[in-house]
């Protein structure tokens, strides 16, 4: 009777237990509905956000499945024959796959290792600035080139760099140096594009950095400058530790973006004569699917760039986590 009566009561306990849980979850569910409620502007502050991200990034993802389709518009996306890694296999097959790595690798390096510093000394020299007026002055000659339209910029690229009637190629002269086409010439391609970039957004890449350097106390400076540290010792053990967060969160950003190379600036600077050095994945992306069509072709090659665009992005930032603090997860 009493082994029976234990029985028993053991088989209820699940019982209650499970109940319980409801409960719990439905109070959860009521408190979360009341926090909503209670901060619903915030919400509604939110929402364009999130509709921009769910209808301009996240439902077009659905037309990824072309890449593994040989797309046919008037069959559409579902009906269209499933041909598997076809597409892939033809593009590490095909003789112009190096070509476009090497290219769009070798473009990005160099505007990383150019242009990832600029911004950073950039700002630094605005720190020590003193002069308000002065340093608002250069502030502002600095970021004006950011607001010049991009088609505007290699206009003027094109106008500077001219063989015949360009600003850089009559200073040249002065030395008595031949004129050089630069925009014919692919040896030149990548050295104008990165130096262009660099001229056109250290300025307002320096912004962040900037800020990051108002937060530094200025009672550290103090104590340095009593302990008889020259500015540029105060520089390296004071200035850069507090930007070190800020620049390992960006050059995370920017290693994950390694094969994402200018697309617009490219396809404006590129002609027949320099194609060798200037072609990369997005142009390349765009010359077939948009000109030629080739819709599946064009999406796998895409979807190679961006898996491969987010597997260095979580490697550079594991490898951040674990020799720093700082990371974007």
């Amino acid at each position: 009777m009493a082994s029976e009566l234990n029985q028993a009561t053991s088989n209820k306990i699940p019982h209650l237990s499970t109940k319980r849980k409801k409960e719990i979850k439905i109070e959860n569910r009521k408190k979360t509905l009341k926090d909503i409620a209670r901060s619903w502007e915030l919400y509604v502050f939110l929402l364009p956000a999130f509709l921009y991200f769910l209808i301009f990034h996240y439902v077009p993802l659905y037309g990824v499945l072309i890449a593994f389709k040989d797309f046919n518009p008037a069959l559409g996306v579902w009906d269209s024959p499933w041909v598997g890694f076809m597409w892939f296999e033809d593009f590490f097959s095909s003789y112009y796959f190096w070509d476009l790595i090497k290219n769009t690798i070798g473009i990005s390096l160099y505007s990383l290792v150019i242009g990832f510093p600029m911004p950073i000394i950039l700002a630094l020299a605005f720190n020590e600035v003193k002069d308000g007026m002065y340093k608002r002055g250069l502030q502002t000659i600095t970021y004006a080139p950011h607001f010049i339209s991009l088609v505007v910029m290699v206009g003027m690229i094109i106008a500077f760099l001219s063989p015949q009637t360009g600003l850089i190629n009559h200073i040249l002269g002065l030395f008595g140096v031949e004129p050089i086409d630069f925009m014919q010439d692919p040896g030149w391609f990548k050295t104008v594009f990165v130096l262009s970039g660099v001229w056109q957004g250290m300025g307002w890449g320096a912004i962040i950095y900037i800020a990051a350097l108002s937060g530094v106390d200025p009672q550290l400076h103090e104590s340095a400058k009593v302990d008889g540290a020259s500015r540029l010792q105060r520089i390296w053990h004071i200035n850069i530790p507090a930007l070190l967060p800020t620049i390992i969160i960006l050059f995370i950003l920017d290693m994950g973006g390694l094969l994402s190379v200018g697309f617009q600036k490219i396809l404006l600077m590129q002609n027949d004569l320099n194609m060798e050095s200037s072609d990369v994945i997005a142009t390349f992306v765009y010359r077939t699917g948009i000109l030629d069509a080739q819709y599946s072709y064009s999406t796998a090659v895409g979807l190679f760039d961006a898996v491969i665009n987010a597997t260095i992005l979580v490697i550079v930032n594991q490898i951040a986590r674990k020799r720093s603090e700082t990371s974007l997860w």
